[in-house]
């Protein structure tokens, strides 16, 4: 049934990574980006919504700046971005004007999605965007953008800007076939429906080696943890494939399907789980685990048995078992002096309601 359910999709996001955008000089290939954005137009033209998550701005302006490797300093990576993302949109423009759509260009930071404001604000431009039926095209805002503020690679971005939205459906488009068991053997195979990413999942991805790419296997599957506990399902899948788009939304066996969770996240609780950088984390007996986990409870000082890390009252922190695991995310009533100072009086460090079980 839920290869079935993908044909009631009515908004997607769809990333696309350097890998199936680019050609063997790194540079961008003109007859992928011409059948890619096809796909994306169909796809618009069948009346349903489409975001574009795009890479391939720092591979762009690899090419144009003559780096045969991508660039390990800040600043050259920033410069590629500022000359390759113009020349991306550019070619973008021009491929969907064929199709008598509209694009816009979205740049975002770390900093836009983890500001409540900001985040709000930007979840309203893209929905009025989509209602006038343009397709947003949407990058990290690499020239601008540092280690401390980046989404880490654009695999995460597109989860986040699906659950931003929230979205009906998630594709991240690679040059594999989907998460693939046994890779690079003779019994390899792809996996066709993942229904719970544990650590057998997780072990099956690697990373890239890739010269333009940032994520590799890990990374989707990361962005995967995000959307399904979003309530979204995501499909990993060929890029190559000129009908790809159209196969998955008619429901059929392609890629690997990530299965969505039931219990959907609501969007305050989505935003405290998935768009921050926790600045700290409290450490909590098994009593205080069962108590948030099983009973819904706030988390209370008496069941905190450490806390590393500085944050102020209103940061997100991490919460985590005694050996270490991180279960839930939740705003810090108190700072973490307080906390750590045990200088507290008896209510809740984190209320039930700015609470997450991951």
């Amino acid at each position: 049934m839920h290869r079935e359910s993908l044909k009631s999709v009515s908004r997607l996001v769809v990333k696309l990574g350097t890998g199936v955008l680019t050609d063997s000089r790194k540079q961008p290939d003109p007859a992928q980006l011409e059948q890619l954005v096809a796909q994306l137009a169909a796809v618009r033209k069948a009346g349903k919504e489409v975001v574009l998550v795009t890479s391939g701005a720092v591979g762009a302006g690899m090419g144009a700046l003559g780096y045969a490797a991508r660039p390990r300093e800040l600043a050259e990576k920033q410069a590629c971005a500022a000359v390759g993302q113009s020349r991306l949109m550019a070619v973008y423009e021009k491929l969907f004007a064929k199709h008598q759509i509209v694009v816009a260009q979205v740049l975002l930071t770390h900093d836009d999605l983890e500001h409540h404001e900001r985040h709000l604000n930007a979840r309203n431009t893209l929905v009025t965007l989509l209602q006038h039926g343009v397709v947003p095209i949407i990058n990290e805002n690499d020239a601008v953008s540092f280690t401390e503020i980046k989404f880490g690679d654009n695999d995460k971005l597109s989860a986040l800007v699906a659950s931003l939205l929230p979205a009906d459906l998630l594709v991240i488009l690679t040059t594999v076939d989907g998460v693939i068991e046994n890779f690079g053997q003779q019994n390899a195979k792809t996996l066709s429906k993942i229904e719970k990413i544990d650590a057998a999942i997780s072990d099956l991805a690697g990373g890239t080696t890739s010269e333009t790419a940032v994520g590799g296997m890990k990374s989707k599957i990361d962005a995967a943890k995000i959307a399904v506990s979003s309530g979204i399902p995501l499909v990993i899948a060929s890029g190559r494939d000129t009908t790809i788009l159209k196969k998955i939304l008619a429901g059929k066996d392609e890629g690997t399907l990530f299965v969505a969770k039931p219990n959907k996240l609501r969007g305050r609780k989505r935003w405290i789980a998935f768009f921050h950088h926790p600045k700290g984390a409290l450490f909590v007996d098994d009593g205080a685990k069962l108590a948030l986990r099983e009973k819904g409870r706030s988390l209370l000082p008496p069941g905190v048995a450490r806390c590393e890390g500085e944050f102020a009252k209103g940061d997100v922190v991490r919460i985590c078992d005694q050996n270490g695991t991180e279960f839930a995310r939740g705003i810090a009533k108190f700072g973490s002096q307080d906390i750590c100072g045990h200088a507290l009086p008896k209510e809740e460090l984190v209320h039930r309601d700015d609470l997450v079980i991951l």
